[in-house]
Parts: structure tokens; sequence; C-alpha cells
């Protein structure tokens, strides 16, 4: 099969190579999926940079969509022909969707329905499932107003649409250059974090109040936001994310006597129940095509130096993705 690998960290145009390897064979309890498209997100592109690599080489990517075309003992070969997108292909494992095929355990194959495409298939395993579990983070959102840091980014924009679906008002932050997609999202209004006060607004936007809760891409620039009065007491951040790997200043005292709840997950480890709920959430969106999927740009695998390079800029709206067949 054809598959994009690297055997060290560095600059994709360094280390990224393309070539043929063997076509894996499915194991108990595993599938093999043929590979549509595969997505790339900026966690890919930060462990090829310099996540330690602990196995000799490593086909990068977590998500991706495609179909089962080969089953391991033990799964039933009804499966065989299933439409299905991934979620956490390279995660804990060296080979993940920048390939031809790949065998996963065949949960981690999800049944995609027939009216989304595999471009959209390959947004779901990072973006929409990490999207959907900080919003369930909150319960029942109906009647609250919340925060979402980078509505413009993939996630927040997933973040934004599955909020306002299920009740919530939405202040929204993101450039001057990504507003409208944040306002296509669905959101009541967007501040424009690089020309205003962010808390500032918010307290405006809530009769001084602040906001009920915050979901966070980024802690490490998000900290004065919270520390300025954007949450109202008995609020709640969630945050998936930070530009800043060390360790980040947060005021305790801003916690402490505002009794503020600070939640933070990552979507490769969420709990199996966790996972479930958001996977089966998620597949009824779908399925009522009550989901936007936003594609910024779609290179073939042999351009994948470019995908990653694009990435690294931070300059396409929407996700993007590798067409692999």
């Amino acid at each position: 099969m054809k598959a994009a690998w690297y055997e060290r960290n560095g600059a994709a145009g360094d280390v990224l190579e393309l070539g043929d390897m063997p076509t894996p064979t499915p194991g108990p309890g595993e599938v093999r999926v043929r590979l549509a498209t595969s997505g790339v997100n900026p966690s890919d592109v930060k462990a090829r940079r310099g996540r330690p690599l602990n196995t000799e080489r490593i086909i990068p990517h977590s998500d991706g969509a495609g179909e089962i075309d080969a089953v391991g003992p033990g799964v039933d070969h009804g499966r065989v022909g299933q439409r299905v997108w991934i979620w956490n292909g390279q995660w804990r494992r060296p080979f993940g969707t920048a390939a031809e095929m790949i065998t996963l355990p065949e949960a981690q194959a999800v049944p995609l329905p027939a009216n989304v495409d595999f471009a959209a298939g390959a947004c779901l395993g990072i973006p929409a499932l990490t999207a959907i579990h900080a919003v369930n983070l909150f319960g029942d959102v109906r009647g609250k107003t919340l925060i979402v840091i980078g509505a413009g980014a993939s996630v927040g924009h997933y973040v934004t649409q599955i909020a306002k679906a299920r009740g919530a008002r939405v202040i929204a932050t993101a450039s001057a250059t990504r507003a409208a997609h944040a306002r296509s999202a669905g959101a009541d209004f967007v501040i424009d974090y690089k020309a205003k006060d962010v808390a500032a607004t918010v307290k405006g936007l809530t009769a001084g109040k602040g906001a009920d809760g915050l979901i966070d891409m980024d802690l490490y620039s998000t900290t004065s936001i919270i520390s300025n009065g954007a949450l109202a007491p008995h609020g709640k951040i969630v945050c998936y994310g930070s530009s800043m790997q060390g360790d980040i200043p947060v005021s305790f005292p801003t916690l402490l006597w505002n009794s503020l709840t600070l939640q933070v997950f990552v979507v490769y480890e969420l709990l199996s129940k966790d996972r479930e709920t958001a996977i089966a959430q998620l597949t009824t969106m779908l399925e009522k095509n009550s989901l936007k999927h936003a594609i910024g740009e779609r290179f073939a695998l042999r351009d994948i130096v470019a995908a990653h390079e694009a990435v690294e800029r931070g300059d396409i709206i929407g996700n993007v993705v590798l067409d692999i067949t």
C-alpha cells in the first residue's frame, strides 16, 4: 500500500516520506479500513515536530474515513463494506491514517451515515468529538451564556453549532478574518479579540454579570480574560488546549472567590462511557444533517508536506484533509 511516514522529528519537508509499505492484516477484534481521506490536525504536526518516537516509523494522523474491506477473527463479517470514520488512529499506535489502509480495533471504526461524505468523516475524530464532549461537560446549557474561544477554528466552529443547537447563547471570539466563519456557526456575538477587551465586552453583553461558562482552546492566552471577570460566580471553564506547553499561571483568588470550576481534558483519553455518549450524540446530529463541516483545503496524499505546512501556517479557515484514493 502507499503510505506517508517519518522516522525522526523535524520539519515536514525534511522528514516526511512517501512510499510503499506492506498491506496490514487485521488481527483478532480488528477491522481493516481502505481509507478515502485523512484529517490533518494541529496535534499531528506538533507530534511530527517534537513528540519522541517510540518506534522506528510513524504513519501520522489520527482521523480518517473510508470503507471496511476486511475483518479479523471475532468481528462480524457483515461489517465488510461499511462506511466508517476513525478516532485515535495514531494515538499510542505507530501507524495512522496517512496511508491507503489501516487496521485497528473495530470500536475505533464508527459507522458513517450515508449522507455524510468522507471528507467530513475525516473531521470527526478530533475536532467534532472534542467539541461535543466539551459542551457535554456543562450539562444542560439551555438559557446559559457560553464564551467560545476561537469559534472560527475547527473545534470552536463545531462547539458553537452544538451549543446553539442545545439552546445556549454563544459569545464567540475570533479574529477579523474568521469572524464571518464564527457567525456562520450561529454565534450570537463575535468579539475580535485582537481589537477589543474580551472580558469588558462580555460583561457589557451580560449586564455586568459575566458568562456562565467558557470553552477554551488556549488556556495560556485566556487566563487574563478569566481574571478580569468574564465569568459569573459559579461559572465553569472547560479547556482542551494551550499554546504554552509548560506551566501556566492561573489566578487562584479569582477561581476561589468566584467559586469557578476549571476542567481540562484531552480527547484522546476520554473515558469509554464519555466517548460512547459523545459518539452516539454525534451520530444523531450527522443523521439529521444538523452539523456544518468546514473543509478548508484538500491535498493529495503525495502532497502531505504541503498539507502539514498549511496547518502550521494556521491561515486556512476550516479543516485540512488528505484525499487518499
